[in-house]
């Protein structure tokens, strides 16, 4: 599964001659202009500004996998493990950018004027033998209804759940009542109500977390060669090594980065696009540069403030009162508090709380937008809110390893049929990025750069 996802980020980043990589530069700067923030006469088709539907996606991506797998990634997998989650982000973005433009061109409207898209109606509509494309949008569908309340409600909830108790030790269930009642009136509302949050909570918590992470680098900036040296040799160490946390190698390592970093950025399981294709935008490959950068973002900065705090910190291999490696949050948690005391432990819980809190809140809409394409009539999404929020509930009493397990299974069986797509459809998305650089991406470069000479 970890070869086919970061495989087809290779084979599409080789087709499209690394431009999700070239024009990097050029994603990061369309997130924050005008036409993406809403600002001024915005008449394209779609329900929200191409900026809230960035930070749809990053409120779904951008969750406990940047705190907790970044931790487990590093705990299981050695420190190495980082670096491999940098690679599999870096081949990600050709991935997160080919589904995105798929889901723009293939979009639907459904009964409430609202876009419908995403890989299954990039498969129905994308795939020429029909009978085909019918199962397999249809599976991808029923994947990600499942797997919404997996990667994107138990694992969630439950991280909260535990970071609050060992924080705050207010019990779990009370956590989950109060989460499950958040999201229930934030759901109320739909994909602009969802937006609208979103796109006021991810910056801050990024910001918010982000600056906590670099305190502990910064103070512990003594370490910092030598947490390199420690990621960087346990990535490519044949051998066991690192004593403490010993029993890591080269595959080891690969392993655990690759699945804690697709885990984390959502690169090539079709989520994303989903959110891609409700945003207003004049051009498919305009919107897939833009969800590109959810990426980046996610993997390439806060996994690695992440990682690099536990690194510097000296966290990593340390035991529990039983004697185990401590791991998860509880690591994260224990590199914070071992330079900023309790203090620390505050920082990641209440990153924690907004992280999953907005994850919820994405996944919610994936969901939704997944049952249906299954089932058309109104009733079946307000029982799915029902449960959802009645999941959230269940998810913070039920144990760390069941709901990792659970998540991991329903990710990999959503990632099929959509990477399937990704494959068969290549073509399209090539053809789009190629009529894209010829009617604006060009053009645009050329005005940005007599803008800057003039200047």
């Amino acid at each position: 599964m970890l070869v086919l996802l970061v495989g087809t980020g290779i084979f599409l980043m080789i087709r499209l001659r690394f431009k999700p990589i070239r024009n990097l530069g050029y994603a990061l700067r369309q997130v924050f202009s005008r036409h993406s923030l809403g600002k001024g006469d915005n008449a394209d088709a779609g329900d929200i500004s191409p900026f809230q539907s960035l930070m749809t996606a990053l409120a779904a991506t951008i969750g406990t996998g940047n705190i907790v797998g970044v931790a487990t990634a590093m705990t299981l997998g050695g420190p190495g493990a980082l670096f491999w989650m940098w690679i599999s982000a870096l081949f990600g973005l050709a991935t997160k950018y080919g589904e995105s433009v798929l889901a723009v061109f293939y979009r639907e409207k459904n009964q409430n004027g609202e876009m419908s898209g995403g890989p299954m109606f990039s498969i129905k509509n994308g795939f020429t033998i029909k009978w085909l494309g019918t199962i397999l949008a249809g599976a991808f569908a029923v994947f990600a209804v499942i797997a919404s309340f997996g990667i994107g409600n138990l694992t969630q909830i439950n991280s909260i759940a535990d970071a609050v108790k060992n924080t705050f030790s207010i019990p779990t269930w009370i956590t989950g009542l109060v989460i499950a009642v958040l999201v229930g009136i934030v759901l109320l509302g739909g994909i602009q109500s969802i937006g609208k949050v979103s796109s006021k909570i991810v910056p801050v918590m990024a910001v918010f977390y982000g600056v906590g992470c670099l305190i502990i680098i910064i103070i512990n900036a003594g370490n910092m060669s030598a947490g390199l040296s420690q990621i960087m040799e346990s990535a490519f160490s044949p051998n066991s090594i690192l004593g403490g946390v010993a029993g890591f190698s080269f595959a080891t390592a690969m392993r655990f980065g690759v699945a804690r970093g697709v885990f984390s950025n959502e690169a090539g399981l079709g989520s994303a696009p989903i959110a891609a294709a409700a945003a207003k935008t004049d051009h498919p490959s305009r919107q897939g540069y833009i969800n590109m950068t959810g990426t980046f973002f996610d993997t390439i900065i806060v996994c690695t403030l992440t990682g690099l705090a536990i690194a510097c910190s000296g966290a990593l291999g340390t035991l529990d009162a039983n004697g185990e490696l401590v791991t998860g949050a509880s690591l994260t948690i224990t590199a914070f508090t071992n330079t900023l005391g309790p203090v620390g432990g505050y920082v990641v819980t209440i990153g924690l709380i907004l992280f999953a809190f907005s994850t919820i809140l994405g996944w919610s809409y994936y969901g939704e937008k997944s049952l249906e394409y299954l089932a058309r009539s109104p009733k079946a999404r307000v029982v799915y809110r029902c449960i959802f929020a009645a999941v959230i509930f269940i998810g913070a009493i039920t144990t760390l390893e069941i709901v990792w397990d659970f998540s991991d299974t329903a990710n990999g069986l959503m990632a099929i049929p959509n990477l399937i797509c990704l494959l068969v459809l290549s073509n399209v998305i090539v053809k789009q990025t190629n009529d894209f650089d010829e009617k604006f991406l060009k053009r645009e470069k050329l005005m940005r750069k007599q803008k800057k000479h003039h200047i």
